[in-house]
Parts: structure tokens; sequence; C-alpha cells
């Protein structure tokens, strides 16, 4: 996933903007320009029967969009949106899972089969309805760069994640085991390496506990990518792969919480 940094995927930069836009804190106009600031030109690969050219009557998101042999067309992602919004679009929530853990996950098996390969996803919420969002490369030419989105049906269920405080208190928990278990391990230096370049912000309209949260998780997953294993012993190293492993799952589940802040507020 060289193309799109780990510690910062372009589908949690999809749904903070996305959902601040969707409470009225910016317009779409700025929530696309984010997006389109973080990883490039943005398409969304649908049905040609779903395109707002060709689309003549009812929901652009039908059955069909998950029929592998249909005509797909690519359709900038600030029409897509604006679409999606007038056929009940409320939020969107973010998948980050990994294997073993699909993390942000309910299925069906073709969407989570896509995000676990892609290690992310957006699932759009709908009026009885959700769209999976799995992102992908997309180079044309020696200087086109940016992101194709696939769609695809997601479960109406939502997934097993934590709310922000318990989200947090986690991390910090884990943390603390992490930086014990590598502090503890004879070799090479062990702590994280500078997570200056970790640069990664919520939108408008999300609680300051969250931005803190989100931060701080960006910048552990930062420290997760550049961690190097040269210079250990087997043992040493199956120490260290468990403390990262336990934290990356804190890292992603903290993730998780902070971008769905904005709209569990809403939620009664």
């Amino acid at each position: 996933m060289d193309w799109v940094r780990t510690d910062s995927p372009i589908s949690a930069t999809l749904v903070a903007w996305g959902n601040a836009w969707l409470t009225g804190h910016i317009g779409l106009d700025e929530a696309v320009d984010r997006v389109e600031r973080a990883a490039g030109p943005q398409l969304v690969a649908v049905p040609v029967d779903a395109t707002p050219a060709t689309e003549t009557a009812g929901s652009p998101l039908p059955a069909e969009v998950s029929a592998p042999a249909a005509e797909l067309a690519d359709v900038p992602l600030r029409g897509f949106l604006a679409e999606l919004r007038g056929e009940g679009l409320t939020s969107f929530r973010l998948a980050l899972p990994a294997p073993g853990d699909p993390l942000g996950l309910t299925g069906p098996p073709a969407f989570t089969r896509s995000a676990v390969a892609a290690e992310q996803a957006a699932i759009a919420v709908l009026d009885g309805k959700r769209l999976g969002l799995v992102p992908a490369e997309d180079r044309r030419g020696s200087s086109y760069s940016g992101v194709r989105w696939a769609t695809m049906p997601a479960a109406t269920t939502d997934a097993d994640v934590p709310q922000l405080a318990e989200a947090e208190r986690a991390l910090t928990l884990t943390m603390r085991s992490a930086t014990d278990a590598l502090i503890g391990i004879d070799g090479p230096a062990q702590g994280f390496p500078s997570l200056d370049a970790a640069d990664e912000a919520l939108a408008p309209g999300y609680p300051g506990r969250a931005h803190r949260l989100g931060a701080l998780a960006a910048r552990l997953s930062l420290a997760l990518r550049l961690a190097e294993e040269r210079g250990l012993t087997t043992s040493q190293l199956t120490t260290r792969n468990e403390a990262l492993r336990d934290l990356d799952r804190a890292v992603r589940r903290a993730r998780i919480a902070a971008h769905h802040a904005i709209v569990e507020l809403r939620t009664p």
C-alpha cells in the first residue's frame, strides 16, 4: 500500500471531511478539495446505468452495483457525492481492517474481501442501505496519479467498534504496554522514531477529544510504519512483533472512534 501511506489512509480523509460536509460545517467543494489535496484526483467507478448522465429513474445505487459484468464509468467524486446526498446520504463510516481482523466491516463477503485487501474502506450510510467504497491507486501515464473508488453494497448493520472514551483508554494502556515491551528488548534502540512527519487533522465540527485522539493515532501509525527489525534475535522479534501488533489494533480502533465521533454527537 505504498501509494497511500498507512498512517494516513485516504478512506479516513473521505470519512472525516465527508461527515463535516454532511453535518453542515463545510461545503461539498471544500470537502472534495481536501480529499483531492491528500491523494490527487478522485474518481468513482459506477455502473453505466447509475451515472448521472444515463440515469432515467430511481436510485443510482440498485442491486446492479455489484454485478461483476456491469459496464463501469468513472465519475468525479464531487458529482457522485452530490448524487448520494439526493438519495438520502446521512453519514460516512470508516473501516480499517487487517487480515484476521475485519475492523469496521459487517459484510457482505465481496465487500469485506476488497476492503481487507486494500486495508481500508469508507461506508456511505443512506436511508435503508449502505454503499461500500474501496480505494485503489489510479495512475495514468507519467503525470496523472489519483484514486479510483470501487463501489459495492455494504451490510446495513453497524460494526462492533468502540466509542471515543473506550478507544482512548485502550490506546493509552496498549501504548504503555508496547513501550515497556520495546524498552525491555536488548539490542539496537527500540524507541519510536521521530513523529514530526505525521500530519493528519480531522475536519471542522469534530469534538476536541476526537481531534486529539485522531492525531495521536496518526502519529503512532507512522511509528508502526517506520519501526525497524534490524539487529534483533528471533525471540526479540517475537516480543517486538506482538507488542506492535497489539498497538496496531488499538491504533486502528482509536482512529475509527475518532472519525465516527461527529456522527455519535447526533445519535440520541
